[in-house]
């Protein structure tokens, strides 16, 4: 018997993968991060999505001999700035194997694949191994279209796109961007191309495997967003471009421009941004908590959009955040929070340096009188 499977057979995986849980929790009880009611509540709450999300990921979905497209970040489960116009899926990959993704491409605005080593867990960060987007599909006249997920580029039939792995790759992330409610996403379904569909029946090596992974994805969430958000600190209110070597190593996109940061505002203070769209395919803006999570974009207006926003009549945009609604347009609300984390994206933007959109402070009063 190996040792995978008497840590199994004896506890010690299990009692492992809840020291992870409970050194994760450290972390929200750092000096480092606010101690007030709301902040710590939203840091436990945090760290159990993140469980929810690590157990669905490397204990109930993880084999890779039976991919299963699933949707772990979502409204209740969030982490990294996550974009609440996105609609994110992800499924286990190997290298070893060839896969097809079978589709409909459905109103969606914009379509990104993406083949990825590790997790976030692992402190190499999350390279990519392959790339495709909306354009770059084939669809057929009914809207259908095919990937072919391997190593080696296939010989493609009408219809086929194909999106390279490496013998390392281990995840497929899908982003389904949607900048109107009324978009119909896509329909995606994944399969491998050779071999029994099935999964293996669960062994105690996979049991342990995937109790660790866990272990590893909470704790090292938790732990990288944590320090992103010491680092976004030192700029509070503004909005520089964040490293796109960091971003692209974490799992961002290679052609969008990002502007993370932190925020924080009196009950009577409203952060006003202005900003000049460069040729882009879209652009948004979103609020969230000190923990890098969206905040409740079910109820609460706290995200915009290049599809929602309403321009001044030369072109620019100004975002408003702020506790109360001062009567003017594209105000984003703090939906009961005073201070966190916020991102501005230029998503494929056509210039090689964006415009930085540019913050300051004021009284909500004023807000009106602001030429």
């Amino acid at each position: 018997m190996d040792d995978k499977a008497a840590k199994v057979i004896d506890g010690r995986a299990w009692n492992e993968f809840c020291d992870a849980l409970k050194n994760a929790g450290s972390i929200i009880l750092s000096p480092d991060h606010p101690s007030d009611p709301l902040t710590r509540a939203e840091g436990f709450r945090y760290l159990s999505r993140l469980a929810r999300a690590a157990l669905q990921t490397f204990v109930e979905h993880n084999d890779p001999r039976a991919p299963v497209l699933q949707r772990v970040v979502h409204e209740t489960a969030k982490m990294g700035a996550d974009n609440p116009n996105i609609v994110y899926s992800n499924a286990a990959l190997s290298g070893a194997h060839r896969y097809i993704l079978r589709g409909k491409r459905g109103t969606v605005h914009f379509l990104s694949f993406a083949t990825q080593i590790g997790h976030y867990g692992r402190g190499a960060g999350m390279p990519p191994t392959g790339q495709l987007d909306s354009k770059g599909l084939s669809p057929r006249a009914d809207g259908s279209f095919e990937v072919i997920l391997s190593t080696e580029k296939p010989d493609l039939e009408p219809g086929q796109s194909w999106l390279p792995m490496t013998p390392e790759t281990g995840t497929l992330l899908v982003r389904q961007v949607r900048l109107r409610a009324d978009e119909t996403l896509a329909d995606l379904r994944i399969e491998r191309l050779a071999g029994d569909p099935r999964p293996d029946p669960l062994t105690a090596e996979m049991l342990a495997d995937g109790l660790e992974s866990s272990g590893q994805l909470v704790g090292g969430a938790t732990m990288l967003f944590a320090a992103w958000t010491r680092m976004f600190q030192a700029h509070t209110n503004e909005l520089p471009r964040f490293d796109p070597e960091i971003s692209n190593r974490f799992g961002g996109l290679a052609d969008v421009a990002y502007y993370h940061s932190y925020w924080k505002l009196d009950e009577d203070q409203a952060l006003v941004i202005d900003a000049t769209p460069p040729p882009c395919d879209h652009w948004n803006f979103q609020l969230n908590n000190h923990w890098m999570e969206s905040l409740d974009y079910r109820y609460f207006k706290i995200q915009l959009n290049s599809a929602g926003a309403v321009l001044r009549p030369d072109g620019s945009v100004r975002v408003v955040v702020a506790a109360q609604n001062p009567g003017v347009d594209n105000w984003l609300e703090t939906a009961g929070h005073t201070f966190g984390t916020m991102c501005w994206r230029w998503w494929k933007p056509e210039v090689d340096d964006p415009p930085q959109p540019q913050s300051r402070v004021v009284r909500i009063s004023e807000v009106k009188g602001l030429a």
